[in-house]
């Protein structure tokens, strides 16, 4: 597609551009979509017009990004039909490249109705399953250490489209209202709940680390599921302040990319962090993909030669010492990370 695009100095003052037109399918979860999105501002680099293809109840991720043309939403109770008919709907935009940065049934489905007898290119994001096999059953890592799955989503368009943009943090662009930003201004964002337990800080550790911040606030962020925020908060209730399931998943995005300073699991809100250049500390424990990537959050994390032992915190775990890669991160550890950088800050 040429668009004309003012330009003061052409003699004219226009340009002649074409616009890429590209459709990224990734439906979930949470976490990956965030790492989805990080593609964004350089594909808007690149001259590409980006629409995505996302599960309804996760839409919220990707809030009114700038860099995002168009988001379709699919609600899964539409079933297999509504997935077809959403399906020729998109055939009609006439993409230039189709990226399947799921590689499932249902976006394999997309990908083929979509792409059928087009110009369409199809780009998919590998699954590794070799690669994970030999590292969760085998011990035999073929990945790069630490794993930084931001990067493995832009690894195959780079590639592909001979892309000379990099990743890079982004301006969020959803504020929260100016009641919250001044408590966020003057707070520690914790966000303790993760999708696996697994992966999860142990509650008490969390209650403990505000016992040994005397002089901190806080802030919790989650969903309307994660009702053991309450427990923690109750450890200091008149500086603690609960906002699991207040507020919709766009607004807390906005709340964690726009953080003073944040302590967080592999999580979603982790990833919101890295990607928006938020301070913090990330506590890694079992799982390979959750690192952060553009270096403003601090990983936290213990030797164990059982590590990692799981792709996103699924499982059990064996050890003599149930969960001893999370509750190894001590509280106190993680306060005096904290003091350094309030201290330095």
């Amino acid at each position: 597609m040429v668009h004309l695009i003012k330009d003061t100095r052409s003699l004219s003052g226009y340009i002649l551009t074409m616009t890429k037109k590209l459709l990224i399918i990734r439906f979930s979860s949470f976490g990956d979509i965030i790492f989805c999105r990080s593609l964004l501002t350089s594909l808007k680099d690149e001259s590409w017009s980006t629409d995505w293809l996302v599960r309804s109840d996760l839409a919220g991720a990707l809030g009114n990004d700038e860099n995002l043309n168009h988001c379709f939403r699919f609600d899964r109770k539409d079933g297999l039909l509504g997935l077809i008919r959403m399906s020729f709907e998109l055939r009609k935009n006439n993409y230039d490249v189709i990226y399947d940065a799921h590689n499932n049934i249902r976006s394999t489905i997309v990908r083929f109705i979509v792409s059928f007898f087009s110009r369409s290119r199809l780009i998919i994001r590998p699954k590794d399953r070799l690669k994970r096999f030999l590292l969760f059953k085998l011990r035999i890592n073929k990945f790069p250490s630490p794993f930084k799955a931001m990067e493995s989503y832009w690894w195959p368009l780079k590639k592909a489209l001979s892309l000379t943009s990099s990743l890079k943090p982004i301006n969020w662009p959803q504020k929260p209202g100016t009641e919250e930003w001044k408590k966020l201004k003057k707070s520690i964002v914790l966000a303790p709940a993760t999708a696996w337990p697994m992966k999860s800080w142990p509650v008490g550790h969390w209650k403990r680390l505000i016992e040994l911040l005397p002089q901190e606030s806080f802030i919790l962020l989650g969903g309307p599921a994660d009702t053991f925020c309450e427990d923690i908060a109750s450890v200091a209730s008149d500086r603690v302040e609960n906002w699991a399931g207040r507020f919709s998943l766009a607004e807390s995005c906005a709340h964690a990319a726009h953080a003073r300073f944040i302590i967080t699991g592999d999580t979603g809100l982790q990833q919101v962090a890295d990607l928006a250049g938020v301070s913090g500390l990330s506590l890694i424990g079992p799982t390979a993909f959750g690192f952060p990537t553009m270096g403003s959050l601090k990983v936290l994390e213990v030797d164990l030669p059982c590590r990692p032992c799981t792709k996103d915190g699924r499982g059990n775990c064996h050890r003599e010492i149930y969960q001893e890669c999370m509750v190894a991160i001590t509280p106190d550890r993680v306060a005096q990370e904290t003091r350094d950088f309030l201290n330095n800050s």
